[in-house]
């Protein structure tokens, strides 16, 4: 794994007292029951389909479903692999009578959808509804498109209990949906049912209160669920061989790595939780994923609260710039400097932060708040110069972890990799690669990618160029019955680290480390290539900070989140100064 990189002078500390690691284990996957003839039946009632209906007497009723498949496919590429009843807005039988030409029509209620992914566990759709309509609906005017998804699930995971959020039955959408309940969670407000046997769960993005920016309030997005809800038909799909027995995500080297350590899951920084809380510690590995960077040795740590970090904005004790300089953050007496290339942060033990203080809402955090994912830093910090303080960002490889497809608007910063194969669900998702080059490589909706493939460089983009440090954000998210939600990626990536160098990880205790050298000497980049920063607006909090006169304030990172507006982004504002947690 490179060992030659940082061989001479390692002076890492032994560990007195070593932890006795807990197993890993793999997720607990419930398949669920569809009732297909069910949907047969309704399928029988679409007047464009009455001529099969003697054929459906002689046990032939998917002849049906095929007919549906087929004259859905043009707007839903692959709908008929979908294992469970697909339902979006669009109606059969519109399409099943319209010309080729014709069948954009059959869209109904306004929406134009722009992802669509099927297989053997189910379907996940995104739908835009234009600001015209959405101003109308909200009463309010807007400028900006508003974001629906829908999810049909096969299975579902069963997770350890966290912050669950209030539900409650909608009652005047009952007589369509019987049992429906909403909900708002990590930052969704979330409509779930049960159809067929399926679970289906229609969400959007929304503040918990006064609209946004781009945020919609919630009692906005209400309006638009329920136009969508109204909209919505069951449009294909077909029964699929049974789901095959939940993937065996375990599967560590026999051999002993020399120096790979990590804390437990769960041990995040003193302090650095919501409330003074700890994490999450979870033990699960999640997928038998490709680690996402390409070479090792990476380092898995906080990049808001080591070195050069920004404390998330819970206060620093030096307002000093200069580098080296000595600082803490003030929730705890850790000491620090201003060097992002300082050795600590790039030194083992690895140290899980999926619950540190980052004002995500996240129900698997005691807190009920989080940062949502893992912070991992590469190999390199090459830095400008002797005096730079930063490392320069677009040196070390990013890559796919799965089979899977793309799901990212162009523009935004947010990348997901979708995987639905049978017996395992999943999305996983990436931030702080720069925008404007993954929309050069292509990285939109639909886009599909191999397990191991390059899909992007290591940054530093969080909404402008150097917005945040030199790291790469990786997280989580699962199906339940309340939709897609974050579960700790930590001993995901642990056992995914393992199979890259080859050698098993040693869990190791909280006790102090000596750190080791820098692993690397400046060096000069080529810093010719410019990007023009991203045109939303700054937090108000953060641009009062930066436009204060102050060395310190003026290099203060930009908070550990991206644009607001992107495709399932969920974070609460530091704008708002609110840090509660959710429902």
């Amino acid at each position: 794994m490179g060992r030659a990189i940082w061989a001479c002078g390692m002076l890492l500390a032994g560990y007195a007292g070593l932890a006795v690691a807990a197993e890993m284990t793999p997720p607990k996957v419930i398949p669920v029951s569809i009732d297909w003839d069910a949907a047969r039946a309704d399928a029988a009632r679409i007047p464009a389909l009455e001529d099969l209906a003697a054929a459906r007497d002689a046990g032939e009723s998917d002849g049906a479903l095929a007919r549906m498949n087929a004259a859905a496919r043009g707007q839903f590429p692959g709908i008929g692999t979908s294992a469970v009843p697909v339902l979006l807005p669009f109606d059969p039988d519109t399409a099943l009578r319209a010309s080729p030409q014709q069948t954009e029509a059959a869209m109904l209620g306004g929406f134009r959808v722009n992802f669509f992914q099927a297989g053997p566990t189910g379907y996940d759709a995104a739908f835009t509804m234009p600001a015209d309509l959405a101003s109308t609906l909200s009463g309010r005017s807007r400028k900006d498109e508003v974001n629906v998804y829908i999810s049909g699930f096969a299975l579902l995971y069963d997770l350890p209990a966290g912050v669950n959020p209030k539900t409650t039955p909608v009652k005047d959408m009952e007589f369509a949906y019987p049992g429906i309940q909403r909900s708002w969670h990590e930052s969704y407000v979330r409509y779930a049912f049960n159809r067929y046997g399926v679970s289906y769960v229609v969400s959007m993005l929304c503040a918990d209160g006064p609209a946004r920016g781009r945020w919609l309030a919630c009692k906005d997005a209400d309006r638009v669920i329920a136009r969508f809800l109204d909209s919505i038909k069951f449009a294909g799909g077909a029964p699929q061989p049974p789901l095959a027995d939940p993937v065996n995500t375990i599967n560590r080297p026999m051999a002993q790595s020399d120096d790979f350590t990590y804390a437990p899951p769960g041990q995040i920084l003193s302090n650095t939780g919501f409330r003074k809380l700890g994490g999450n510690s979870d033990y699960t590995v999640y997928a038998k994923m490709t680690f996402p960077m390409a070479q090792a040795p990476a380092f898995a740590n906080s990049q808001s609260f080591l070195h050069w970090g920004n404390c998330d904005f819970t206060g620093r004790t030096s307002p000093s710039s200069r580098k080296g300089a000595p600082y803490r953050c003030k929730v705890n007496e850790k000491p620090l400097v201003f060097d992002e290339s300082a050795a600590e942060n790039r030194t083992y033990p690895w140290r899980d932060n999926f619950c540190e203080h980052s004002h995500f809402f996240v129900g698997q955090c005691p807190g009920g708040q989080g940062h949502q994912g893992q912070d991992i830093r590469p190999t390199t910090c090459q830095l400008r110069n002797d005096g730079a303080d930063r490392c320069t960002a677009y040196n070390d490889d990013v890559v796919a972890v799965r089979d899977g497809i793309i799901m990212r608007t162009p523009g935004r910063e947010a990348m997901f990799l979708i995987v639905n194969v049978p017996g395992e669900r999943i999305r996983f998702r990436y931030l702080h690669m720069n925008p404007k080059k993954l929309d050069a490589d292509g990285l939109v909706n639909g886009r599909k990618v191999r397990n191991g493939e390059v899909i992007g460089k290591v940054g530093n983009f969080d909404r402008i160029e150097n917005g945040t440090t030199y790291h790469l954000h990786f997280d989580v998210q699962v199906p339940t019955a309340l939709g897609w939600v974050f579960v700790n990626p930590y001993m995901t990536l642990v056992a995914s680290y393992e199979r890259l160098i080859g050698g098993r990880g040693r869990e190791v205790g909280d006790e102090p480390v000596i750190a080791w050298p820098p692993i690397v000497e400046p060096v000069a980049v080529d810093t010719t290539e410019k990007y023009a920063p991203d045109e939303t607006p700054m937090p108000a909090a953060i641009e009062k900070a930066r436009s204060s006169g102050t060395a310190a304030a003026k290099n203060l990172p930009a908070p550990h989140a991206i644009d607001s507006s992107d495709d399932n982004v969920v974070r609460f504002g530091t704008d708002t100064g609110r840090g509660s947690t959710a429902p």
